[in-house]
């Protein structure tokens, strides 16, 4: 097994358990956004030599970390907090903390994958398909049949 793939699966695991016990506390929105990323974890995981999904991938898990700070300081249970739930906060809050690095190891695959830039990926144009538009002129195909035993039919 590669390592990037590796390491891609284990930020994976690592966020889902995570969110699981985040969503003791907080559920709903909080949920859908982390659980979302995740699945985009796992099309990330599945198609190891596209770019569209780690740079997804990526792109989403930044965005949750804004969507967690919002959620989480809005939505914290001020009062009544049983030790479950402070767990749950906890948890939700260290995943909040690990995604920055998360990010860093995600964006070293997407390097890795090919990606150019943060913004605007910038592929390797090169490849191993040769273009339409040809610089040669084209042969003649009927040139060399007339000495060749082949005769013109003149219709």
């Amino acid at each position: 097994m590669e390592q990037p793939n590796l390491n891609l699966k284990i930020i994976i695991l690592i966020h889902w358990v995570l969110t699981i016990w985040g969503c003791l506390v907080f559920g709903g929105p909080y949920a859908w956004a982390n659980f979302t990323v995740l699945a985009l974890g796992v099309w990330a995981v599945a198609q190891r030599d596209s770019l569209d999904a780690i740079s997804m991938f990526l792109g989403s898990l930044i965005i949750t970390i804004l969507l967690d700070i919002i959620h989480i300081s809005i939505f914290y249970p001020r009062v009544g907090l049983l030790d479950s739930g402070r767990f749950g906060a906890a948890m939700a809050i260290l995943s909040l903390l690990l995604k920055p690095f998360s990010c860093f190891l995600i964006y070293q695959i997407y390097m890795q994958r090919g990606g150019g830039g943060i913004i605007y990926p910038i592929q390797n144009q090169s490849t191993a398909y040769q273009t339409i538009d040809s610089t040669e002129a084209p042969a003649d195909f009927y040139a060399g049949l007339e000495g060749k035993g082949h005769t013109s039919h003149g219709y």
